[in-house]
């Protein structure tokens, strides 16, 4: 009998935890199917060594070939292909993220790119008031369908691959040959912002599993997905976060990072890196904590972000900077993502522990509209979204800035605001406002978060992985008339 297999596109540290640190993989295994994760080439080994099972086969993505096709066969088309994709879904959703990276593009064009982008803001205009364009700019992304992976569909012919986005990263290439294959095709929303930030799909897809019915509003209407193939499914990423799965000892926390177990904890996870500095946001943390300015004697935990480690020297700087500032000032301390390697990066679940007890622990937990707001409120803890505008932003020539105090009307940092699951602080004053309000009332606004997380997630119990491992085997071999 021919065993039933599926592809899984892993292509992030994100997807990392998604698949293999949930019961998605483990159930679709001990149902019987067979699965082969396409990953980093580099992490094979390592990724088997970890998770590896019987029925589980472990390949190589191809991501250098990938990358290669995209900058050497024409570049300039596939780059605003890709830039339409990302930027032309329909108004009848909130924009705002979309609208900014259109900012960001026209801030950082030069030559060519600058002049030609006029007339590209003019199609996305038309795109967001017309499904038909919308759909002609998905089919036209098919042009561009290397055979890079038709030795692995010869191979282990799958009845389904799966991949943990609709496309928008260069996963589109491995969805593009499926299908041209005629193999059905699944996305899973691994991120909270996803849907309203990403919108239409890098090649033409059968079905999408997403975290609620807000994901699927903005993937029905935005995006154009038929709601009959859009599964809301929660989100397995957390489901370790509910069983507690992950959670350190609290005196072993504190003795880690040595921490003083008399003094409140102040987290920060830095966030939005890519717009906007967050030194002034750690400094002003920071500062307050080390002169004792707080209603109780705190401490302060920055997490640094992914990004700061990137090859890029603004954000090296800042991460430096951070540094210095936690070496000079007393009860400051800092965290490190800890990275799973290769195209994976700093995104890993290698740290889950750290994330989770982080969180579990800080007796307010402050970041920048972070998809960390929706984790921390799922630990019960006060929130504080600080979003104190640098003078100047990046004050780089050509490098794009966009203010904080500009982004409280992005869909996720919207309904964060409009559910009233924790405050906001434009500046120094609000900020210490903000956290003695919650150091005086550690319950302040519990309700509101709690209504929030269920919004958002749609299922607190620990049983996501389970209920998407449920869908994507009933899709399994389902050879229906593609929606797009």
């Amino acid at each position: 009998m021919t065993k039933r297999r599926v592809f899984i596109s892993a292509d992030h540290g994100l997807a990392i935890v998604y698949f293999l640190q949930s019961d998605v993989v483990s159930t679709m295994l001990d149902a019987g199917v067979e699965v082969v994760l396409l990953t980093d080439d580099g992490l094979k080994e390592q990724i088997e060594e970890r998770f590896g099972r019987p029925g589980l086969i472990v390949e190589g993505l191809r991501l250098d070939q990938a990358r290669k096709y995209y900058q050497t066969v024409s570049p300039t088309v596939q780059w605003w292909l890709h830039f339409l994709r990302r930027v032309g879904g329909s108004k009848r959703i909130n924009v705002e993220a979309m609208d900014s990276n259109i900012f960001q593009v026209e801030g950082e064009a030069t030559g060519r790119r600058k002049a030609v982008m006029p007339l590209m803001k003019l199609i996305v205009g038309l795109m967001r008031r017309s499904k038909a364009l919308r759909q002609f700019v998905v089919r036209q992304q098919m042009r561009f369908t290397p055979d890079l992976y038709g030795d692995l569909f010869e191979k282990y012919q799958p009845e389904l691959v799966i991949a943990s986005t609709a496309g928008w990263r260069y996963d589109r290439y491995l969805l593009r040959q499926a299908a041209q294959l005629g193999v059905p095709t699944v996305a899973v929303i691994v991120g909270w912002d996803n849907s309203s930030s990403y919108t239409l799909p890098g090649a033409p897809m059968d079905w999408v599993n997403c975290w609620s019915e807000l994901q699927k509003e903005e993937l029905v209407l935005g995006s154009d997905w038929d709601p009959r193939r859009v599964h809301v499914g929660g989100i397995p990423s957390y489901d370790g976060y509910f069983r507690k799965e992950w959670l350190m000892p609290r005196e072993e926390y504190f003795a880690l990072h040595k921490l003083d177990p008399d003094r409140k904890l102040i987290g920060y996870a830095s966030s939005f890196i890519t717009f906007s500095p967050n030194y002034q946001n750690v400094e002003a943390l920071a500062e307050l904590v080390a002169a004792d300015e707080l209603a109780e004697p705190c401490q302060l935990l920055i997490r640094l972000h992914p990004n700061h480690f990137m090859d890029n020297p603004l954000f090296a700087g800042e991460r430096e900077k951070i540094h210095e500032l936690a070496a000079r000032l007393e009860h400051v301390h800092l965290v490190e993502p800890v990275p799973l390697g290769g195209e994976l990066g700093y995104y890993s679940g290698e740290d889950m522990p750290e994330k989770t007890s982080m969180m579990a622990y800080s007796d307010v937990f402050t970041t920048v509209y972070s998809t960390m707001v929706v984790e921390a409120a799922l630990h019960e803890q006060p929130i504080v979204s600080v979003c104190i505008d640098a003078p100047g932003g990046w004050n780089t020539p050509g490098k794009f800035s966009l203010a904080l105090s500009e982004i409280g009307n992005w869909p996720t940092h919207l309904r964060f605001r409009e559910a009233g699951a924790g405050q906001v602080a434009m500046d120094k004053a609000q900020l210490k406002d903000a956290l003695n309000r919650y150091l005086e009332n550690p319950h302040a606004d519990e309700m509101e978060r709690k209504q929030f997380i269920t919004d958002e997630v749609t299922y607190t119990d620990g049983s996501a992985g389970k209920r998407t491992a449920e869908f994507l085997l009933s899709v399994i071999g389902k050879k229906e008339v593609r929606q797009r």
